[in-house]
């Protein structure tokens, strides 16, 4: 080439790059859409959920009726009729009448009716009552029943010798003041009615199916226990259907399954009719998170069964309260919960995994319904693959896509590489941001006393914990781009570094919780695989040079991730809300709903909000988003919206006793005693709403420094919540003593030196109300050798150290609680103080004295108060 030529080349280069430089600012000039397109682009996200999530999340089937054709289905109309039966009994604590005799007869009296319809050519069908008695460890008490009852119902296909059962499960018992029509009467009356549709049809099974009506679950779990250990029919059980309740009203939701028998969500998937359930529940639940506990725990621990767990879940505002009642649940929730129960009975029942469930135990399994429309699930091992080849896959698609920028732009790999960083950093700051404003939201608002705003509000968590964690996401991107213009590449390829930089984030984030065995790392997954098809589209089809087209095909796949995430998060807003009502004054619950809140407004707009930078004034929307916040910041601190009670929708849960206390003394004399009401708060707001109330709390006090000095506080603690929360009971002193219906007597049978010379046996006897708790507290010179209740509690000190809590209950059998302690003391004297035994009789169901009645009276509407009298005698032995 001449001098000429190259001079001519060297030319027509420079016009080239010149032309690319006048192409790119052009790009820049042309970045930003109109201004007033951002407002509409936060209303169609909105839109869509309000008029897709919402509907398809209080979705309910149509009931179906006695006078439909088809009768080998289950009717609502029926179980309904039957509910109501239940409910008219009014409350069924165990040891009352309503439990154990008017709620047995009830049950009784329906199955009696089922019998005389079974088709006897086919089935045959025996009804057992069991009376059991027995104990073990709960949480960190000896939890000990004597009589308590449980309905057991065992249908078999004629000529039946399966010794291969399925178990199908829920509870009648209730809670004090509660008719429990939810929790779980809802359960029961569906068992009766896929009972009745099962033994009147001609569609055979394999398996003979038992059905566990159990009349001791709020007590608790103590029926269940009975029935795995004790029955003839519990070895033959292998796996369990449990059904029980934190609502009313809705559908049931799948929280636990297995363990470790993922093939048992094959039939879940194939039978539910109406699915609903998320492996993320599971896992939260698993924690301890939640105030819970359910019958499927003592199947598996006591029994190796494997299963199903399911819960009603929605409006979790009446449960365990008096207005548990029929009128809230509509017949659209039997029908579906009867429908996906009947199903999956049915599928169970013909199961052939169910003759060896050992063989099939292979991991966990993950699964999760998307809007109720479909189930999906699959081993925990096969979602580690998906986890890391799609977190992979992300990766490697972001280093094309940097390729391409770079080439399509004329500038270094190098300086793309870092810019790409450099927003990298911006957007993992962004993450922290989206998660943390919500948290600091929830932290200043418990600050200023004024938790637990948005309970009868749930608008608010928009303002309080979704806008501020918007604002994070997306500021940070905002701010640089405001100031830092990069005139080398086109702004919509630059946008393209914020999203991939929010993907990388994620994708680090999911292998992360992958390698940690968090199986909740697929809702991660699921939303990463929607960045990750489209970007692929966009570099195969070059949609993804040419300005923002790629944005259409990113926002069109984005509604997938959006409509599961904010349906996903929504569920766990509706459920733990309620729940935040009873998680005691210990903890800040707006902690865990504002971080919940924040992660899934993270996976649902985590892309999206970043897309506001390609409108010509992205401040605008962060005003709208700051308003928003700001309105409901004033509206729960300044207004009567942010108050968190209601009467009979949103109500404040209090419980408390009316306490007559006796302090007895080595040599018999009574060296204290007085009356006053043991308050333990359920929510995080405590006394103050009571307070402000006008109520007359004069005198209340804490009883922390008591817990120090006297054993269990020297109150007559009820069960594990109370003895765990107790360093925050309080105290309010009454002047007139208690009147309690009677006092527990407490006699000293014996006292017997053992043949060593260093053992002393004392044997006593107990006589009390159906619930009876001893708490044992040996001095420091003595050890309790052995004892009549459980050696396991005893010769574990470590982890269950004394004073030692044995929760002693009965249903239809009062006989006294008989007992002996050995005590082994070194020197063998026996003439001195060995122990203190405290003896809390808890006389629930009745209302108490004159002035307890005038007092539990003068609560606002609000309140939902349960309380009954109980003792508390303190003696040394």
């Amino acid at each position: 080439m001449g001098d000429k030529d190259k001079l001519i080349s060297d030319e027509e280069s420079v016009q080239d790059k010149a032309a690319i430089a006048e192409k790119v600012a052009k790009l820049a000039v042309k970045a930003y859409r109109p201004w007033y397109f951002e407002a509409g682009f936060l209303l169609f996200w909105a839109t869509l959920f309000l008029t897709i999530v919402v509907p398809l999340f209080y979705r309910l089937p149509t009931p179906l009726t006695v006078h439909d054709t088809n009768q080998d289905v289950f009717i609502a109309e029926r179980a309904h009729k039957t509910l109501a039966g239940l409910a008219n009994i009014g409350t069924k604590v165990v040891g009352s009448q309503g439990n154990e005799v008017y709620t047995v007869q009830f049950l009784l009296a329906e199955l009696e009716l089922i019998k005389q319809q079974v088709l006897l050519e086919y089935y045959d069908i025996e009804i057992d009552v069991q009376i059991a008695s027995g104990s073990y460890i709960h949480w960190t008490m000896i939890n000990m029943y004597q009589g308590v009852q449980n309905i057991v119902i065992k249908l078999s296909p004629k000529g039946s010798t399966s010794e291969t059962y399925l178990l199908v499960n829920s509870h009648f018992d209730s809670k004090p003041t509660s008719p429990s029509v939810g929790d779980a009467g809802h359960m029961v009356t569906t068992m009766l009615e896929v009972l009745r549709v099962i033994s009147t049809s001609k569609q055979s099974f394999q398996h003979p199916i038992v059905f566990l009506l159990n009349g001791a679950e709020e007590n608790p779990l103590q029926a269940s226990h009975a029935f795995i250990t004790q029955h003839k029919w519990a070895p033959f059980c292998k796996a369990v259907i449990n059904l029980d309740a934190a609502g009313s009203g809705g559908r049931e939701i799948l929280f636990q399954s297995g363990p470790y028998n993922p093939w048992l969500l094959k039939y879940y998937k194939e039978s539910a009719k109406h699915p609903f359930g998320t492996t993320m529940g599971e896992e939260i639940f698993q924690t301890g998170l939640l105030p819970s506990d359910t019958d499927f725990g003592i199947f598996n621990t006591y029994g190796n069964l494997v299963g199903f767990d399911l819960a009603q879940c929605i409006n979790g505002f009446v449960y365990h309260t008096k207005y548990d009642e029929l009128d809230v649940i509509p017949q659209g929730a039997l029908q579906n919960t009867g429908d996906n129960i009947l199903n999956l009975v049915r599928a169970l029942s013909n199961a052939p995994e169910l003759y060896d469930t050992e063989a099939f135990t292979s991991g966990h399994a993950i699964f999760f319904d998307f809007l109720g429309l479909f189930f999906i699930s699959y081993s925990s091992s096969n979602g580690e693959y998906l986890n890391y080849g799609v977190a992979g896959a992300a990766i490697i698609l972001i280093f094309v896509s940097l390729w391409r920028i770079a080439a399509v732009s004329n500038v270094s790999q190098e300086d793309v590489r870092q810019w790409a960083i450099l927003v990298l950093v911006i957007q993992v700051i962004a993450f922290v941001l989206g998660l943390a404003l919500p948290i600091v939201v929830a932290y200043a608002l418990d600050l200023y006393g004024k938790s637990l705003s948005y309970y009868s509000s749930p608008l608010l968590v928009v303002g309080l914990f979704v806008c501020p964690s918007l604002v994070g996401l997306s500021l940070p991107s905002t701010i640089y781009y405001t100031l830092y213009r990069n005139s080398k590449v086109s702004f919509a390829h630059y946008i393209q570094l914020a999203l991939h930089g929010h993907a990388v984030v994620l994708a680090v984030l999911g292998v992360a919780l992958t390698y940690y065995g968090l199986r909740s790392a697929y809702v991660i997954t699921w939303t990463l695989i929607f960045y990750v098809i489209p970007l692929a589209i966009n570099l195969l089809t070059t949609l993804h040079d040419r300005g923002y087209a790629w944005t259409t095909i990113l926002k069109l796949f984005q509604i997938f991730p959006f409509l599961y995430n904010s349906y996903l998060f929504y569920t766990f807003v509706v459920v733990l809300t309620p729940m935040m009502g009873r998680y005691g004054m210990a903890t800040n619950p707006d902690l865990i709903v504002s971080a919940l809140t924040a992660l899934g407004t993270i996976l649902s707009m985590g892309f999206l909000i970043l897309l506001v930078n390609m409108f010509r004034r992205p401040s605008i929307v962060f005003v709208i988003l700051l308003a928003v916040s700001a309105l409901s910041i004033f509206a729960a601190t300044s207004t009567d919206i942010g108050f968190p009670y209601r009467p009979k929708t949103n109500v404040e849960r209090i419980n408390y006793l009316q306490v007559r206390r006796v302090f007895y003394e080595y040599d018999g004399t009574v060296s204290w005693e007085d009356s006053g009401y043991a308050f333990n708060f359920q929510d995080r707001r405590g006394p103050t709403p009571l307070e402000e109330s006008g109520m007359p709390l004069k005198g209340l006090v804490s009883l922390e420094s008591d817990c120090t000095e006297r054993m269990m506080c020297g109150v007559p603690l009820y069960d594990q919540h109370w003895v765990k929360s107790r360093l925050n009971t309080m105290w309010l002193p009454r002047e007139q003593p208690i009147e309690t219906p009677a006092m527990p007597t407490l006699k000293l049978l014996s006292k017997t030196v053992q043949a060593d010379g260093i053992t002393v046996r004392f044997v006593f006897e107990v006589t009390g109300p159906d619930h009876t708790s001893l708490f044992i507290q040996p001095f420091e010179d003595v050890t309790i050798s052995n004892w009549s209740f459980l050696q396991s509690y005893l010769q574990t000190t470590s982890t269950y150290p004394p004073p030692f809590h044995i929760y002693f209950s009965y249903g239809i059998d009062s006989s006294p609680l008989n007992f002996f302690i050995d005590i082994m003391k070194p020197n063998g004297d026996f003439n001195v103080q060995l122990f203190e035994l405290g003896v809390s009789g808890h006389f629930i169901g009745s209302v108490g004295d004159a002035e307890s009645v005038k007092f539990a009276e003068s609560f606002s509407a609000y309140s939902a108060i349960v309380q009954w009298p109980a003792s508390y005698q303190r003696y040394i032995f």
